[in-house]
């Protein structure tokens, strides 16, 4: 593999030669705006920890390397706390700037002009979140509730792209949908889609919806990242998928377009305000993901390529 640069880690920058196996698109703990007051579903710091830190070690053990955890600002980011899991664990994590969509931003955010807003994100990769002292690795967006982009929404994916290109770290998407509104956004601010990872491309609401292959033909990156969300599962969420179904989009996917494909599980180690989906972890990438792939035939040097040497070119900050 070729002489990469440095990742932004919560602990600092590392080579992408060090990440080893990637997971993505995770949660380290994930909530509406709030809802880490709900006292229906509320945790202390002691809960939280004993639920996080068994799944990251059994991440560790199983060889995986490093944790990008897509959680947005105002979702229950906690840098100083993934801080303490990474040096507990030996799990490198890479926080994200930005949204997981429009909505989830509070009116603070959701009144900002793209000026703002890029600020905001380029401050929290070159300087620091908060004052953690730890840089954002990733910069995230999304597309809000109703499958179609809002006027924030746009102003948030226009932002992202400005930091990107004064940063060179890269984007990840909360779905795949309406891909023709963020890509013209992209092209419009002089972004490679390359730079650009549009997630959730696989789920059971939105699969039919994403156009996959058409957005890898347009240069973007494409993540089947909500692997374990199967409608096997004792009680299975809303976005379920069949198994056998999701596994076999993904094979048909990566047998044309293997540089472009990432995977995850999108999984939430300790939800805040609502109950998580019993029976997944992002351990489903070595307990199920990739012993379903072997099955399936793919050789271990296409697995390498989909969770280390994919994720390390497109994590690696490219100024």
């Amino acid at each position: 593999m070729r002489k990469l640069s440095r990742v932004n880690t919560v602990l600092g920058p590392i080579p992408a030669e060090e990440l080893g196996v990637v997971a993505i698109h995770e949660h380290i703990g994930y909530g509406m705006p709030g809802s880490e007051l709900d006292t229906r579903w509320w945790k202390t710091p002691e809960e939280r920890y004993a639920e996080t830190v068994p799944k990251l070690r059994t991440f560790h053990e199983y060889g995986g390397g490093t944790f990008v955890d897509a959680t947005g600002i105002c979702n229950g980011r906690d840098v100083d706390y993934y801080k303490s899991l990474s040096a507990k664990t030996g799990v490198h994590i890479v926080a994200c700037t930005g949204f997981v969509g429009g909505d989830t931003a509070l009116p603070h955010f959701a009144r900002a002009s793209v000026d703002y807003l890029a600020e905001q994100f380029v401050h929290e990769i070159t300087v620091g979140i908060g004052t953690t002292g730890a840089r954002a690795g990733v910069i995230k967006v999304g597309v809000s509730r109703g499958g179609r982009m809002t006027d924030l929404d746009k102003r948030i994916y226009r932002a992202a792209a400005r930091a990107a290109l004064a940063t060179g770290v890269p984007i990840l998407t909360h779905l795949a949908i309406d891909a023709e509104n963020a890509i013209a956004i992209f092209a419009e601010e002089g972004l490679a889609l390359d730079r650009v990872l549009f997630g959730h491309a696989d789920d059971g609401v939105n699969a039919e919806k994403t156009r996959d292959t058409w957005i890898a033909e347009q240069g973007g990156r494409v993540g089947f990242d909500t692997f374990g969300y199967e409608t096997e599962l004792e009680d299975p969420p809303f976005w379920a998928r069949p198994r056998r179904e999701r596994l076999d989009h993904f094979l048909r996917f990566i047998d044309q377009h293997l540089d472009k494909a990432l995977a995850s599980a999108d999984a939430n180690c300790s939800p805040l305000g609502w109950p998580g989906v019993k029976g997944h972890t992002v351990n489903y990438i070595f307990e199920d993901l990739i012993p379903d792939l072997r099955a399936a035939g793919v050789d271990e040097a296409t697995i390498t390529r989909l969770f280390v040497e994919n994720p390390a070119t497109f994590l690696t900050i490219q100024n």
